[in-house]
């Protein structure tokens, strides 16, 4: 069993624009109201990320009123498989329903395994000191790529007072031992005075996930042949 640290880490985010797509809406992208864990713990890696422990994200804190825009963009109507796509008769407009000018508020804390002797107050004030300066291993973004984010240190500001319902909202993807994923819902889900909750019990459950990958021996073609028939 691992050991959950009592510590609680926070690092705000802010972009002018998120996309936190809904996975019940496939063609049109939604995007949920506000940041899901699954993107939490996203920025989190991006920030501080070792083998040893795993990030337990206990709440988000929604600082700037919910607005969305409407905007169309150049996709693809066809999934990556075998067969190389012609872009030129692929291409297709489609409108997304996103979120603007946005500011989070991560409370997390470390979950380490037993066997790194290292305690979890190393990491905290690694994590701490790479926040301060703005550092990253790599560009952290909110919901999808094209929206890339800022982080800032904790200042302590209070979220809207509203409460938004949201129902069913996805929280994270589980691998089993031999890379298999599965994804986890939270059901019931709202902001309540600004906050979205964790659920402690998911957060239990995927403290056990392996994040390993099957192995795919046979190159990049039986890789994404693979991916299209389990999707």
């Amino acid at each position: 069993m691992g050991k959950l640290s009592e510590e609680i880490l926070k690092v705000r985010v802010a972009a002018e624009y998120a996309c936190f797509t809904r996975p019940d809406l496939k063609v049109e992208r939604m995007s949920y109201p506000c940041m899901t864990f699954s993107a939490a713990r996203g920025v989190l890696d991006s920030i501080l990320w070792k083998p040893e422990f795993k990030w337990w994200v206990r709440r988000i804190k929604v600082l700037n009123r919910v607005k969305f825009i409407s905007i169309k963009r150049n996709e693809l109507k066809s999934k990556c498989s075998g067969k190389p796509i012609i872009i030129e008769e692929d291409r297709t407009q489609r409108t997304s329903v996103i979120l603007y000018d946005v500011s989070y508020l991560i409370e997390a804390s470390i979950y380490k395994d037993n066997f790194d002797a290292n305690p979890h107050k190393k990491y905290e004030t690694i994590f701490r000191d790479r926040v301060q300066k703005g550092q990253c291993y790599r560009r952290p973004y909110l919901g999808t790529r094209e929206f890339s984010c800022e982080l800032f240190d904790n200042r302590d500001e209070k979220p809207i007072n509203e409460t938004i319902p949201i129902g069913s909202m996805f929280y994270d993807m589980y691998y089993d031992g031999g890379g298999r994923a599965e994804p986890c819902y939270m059901y019931d889900a709202a902001i309540r005075n600004g906050v979205l909750e964790a659920d402690n019990a998911l957060n239990e459950y995927l403290m056990q996930s392996s994040h390993i990958r099957a192995e795919h021996t046979q190159g990049v073609k039986h890789l994404l042949n693979s991916y299209s028939r389990e999707e």
